[in-house]
């Protein structure tokens, strides 16, 4: 069985989490940069003394997936390294889905094969 692991996290940790999951054995993963916001919403800017609402935030999109009976010691990686110090709002949101097939385009390798 496999899982997709997915965390949209602030970019300034996307270095510090793609460390971790290279030092537990992550071979690949895929990074897309998304704009979102959560519970906070946004946030409020000042240009040239206006103040205006920024409401979709810059994120990194983090996928890898591993077999399930990884999934919660990765999810804990990255919570680990995805967090600022302080534990500010916005920090992200993880979480895993089950795969239903993957396959390897160049080997036509199927399931765990596959990673």
């Amino acid at each position: 069985m496999l899982k997709l692991v997915t965390a949209v996290i602030k970019g300034t940790r996307l270095d510090a989490v793609t460390t971790a999951l290279a030092d537990k054995g992550i071979g690949g993963l895929t990074v897309t940069e998304v704009l979102g916001y959560g519970n906070q919403g946004g946030r409020k800017e000042v240009y040239r003394g206006r103040e205006y609402t920024e409401n979709f935030l810059p994120k990194s999109k983090i996928e890898v997936i591993v077999p399930a009976d990884a999934v919660e010691n990765i999810i804990e990686t990255v919570v680990q390294a995805a967090r600022t110090g302080a534990g500010e709002i916005g920090d992200g949101k993880v979480w895993a889905s089950e795969l239903t097939g993957l396959v390897r385009v160049r080997t036509g390798e199927h399931g765990t094969d596959a990673l």
